[in-house]
């Protein structure tokens, strides 16, 4: 049977190594703190924004809501974040995306400074993340991506890598992350010809193109690696990945290893933002 990559364990150890961390900076008189910034009610923010609460509170990290109407100006929005900027006592911002239409996406994300940037959404925080310089932190859903294999033992030094999937939420940035790693990656898309080839000549694949169950038996082969980045819901409204579990189960075998969903790379992500807020707590309380 297919080795299951639970993200339970993972938040665990990531949550063991935090707990003695937020209890030192407690002692010395600083909360480590959140900001989230939300325009409208879409329900997936409002439930990311209630998990990402839950976990906080059960660390001892703090959380602020700044929630804005849908129809908000950019003005508004700016302010919320450079309010975020200014407030000594908040160290991190995890701002929800898309923004609503009529906002400029980009030119908000910069608006935060790199070093609140929890999240990875700034120009310059990608940008450490491409020159491997670090400035403010990683995606968090790239930093879950390295996190499980590290807990797992995954290698990935000298292996060869397909990512699909080239947003700059994920695919990108953790394909830079496994360069500098030292694994040889190929980052795939929607118009990679012949793909199925390459997967299957991978050692480990991660799948993040929001396409439910996209990636069946024909994408994989025995003793691989799968991470499943998706977040979907099927036809019948159930929650699903990309791949198509059962189906890449079933060739992987004995050897081979699988994020679910859920269960898998989603609550690994939010342990992973609740570690950068008190990372940035930590960077300003050593001045």
């Amino acid at each position: 049977m297919v080795r299951l990559l639970a993200g339970r364990e993972v938040v665990d150890s990531l949550e063991d190594d935090l707990t003695p961390r937020v209890a030192s900076l407690a002692a010395r008189g600083i909360t480590p703190t959140l900001a989230v910034v939300r325009m409208g009610e879409r329900p997936d923010d409002l439930s990311y924004e209630r998990t990402a609460a839950r976990r906080a509170a059960g660390l001892g990290i703090g959380v602020r809501s700044l929630a804005l109407a849908a129809d908000a100006p950019f003005d508004e929005l700016a302010r919320a974040i450079e309010a975020v900027n200014a407030d000594a006592s908040v160290h991190g911002c995890l701002m929800f995306r898309p923004l609503p239409p009529h906002i400029d996406e980009a030119r908000a994300c910069d608006l935060l400074l790199p070093a609140k940037d929890v999240d990875g959404i700034t120009s310059l925080s990608l940008a450490g993340v491409f020159a491997g310089a670090p400035q403010g932190f990683p995606p968090a859903t790239a930093q879950a991506c390295l996190e499980v294999l590290d807990h797992y033992g995954v290698p990935v030094e000298g292996k060869h890598v397909v990512v699909v999937g080239r947003s700059l939420v994920i695919g990108r940035p953790v394909a830079m992350m496994l360069l500098g790693r030292n694994a040889s990656v190929t980052l795939c898309h929607s118009k990679t010809e012949d793909l199925e080839s390459l997967t299957r000549l991978a050692d480990v694949v991660i799948c993040a193109t929001g396409r439910p169950r996209a990636f069946g038996a024909a994408y994989f082969r025995p003793g691989q690696t799968v991470l499943d980045v998706g977040i979907n819901f099927d036809a019948q409204g159930a929650l699903c990945g990309d791949v198509d579990f059962d189906a890449a189960g079933s060739v992987l075998g004995d050897a081979g290893s699988i994020t679910p969903v859920p269960g898998g790379l989603g609550s690994v992500t939010t342990s992973v933002t609740m570690a950068h807020v008190v990372q940035a707590a930590e960077k300003i309380a050593e001045g």
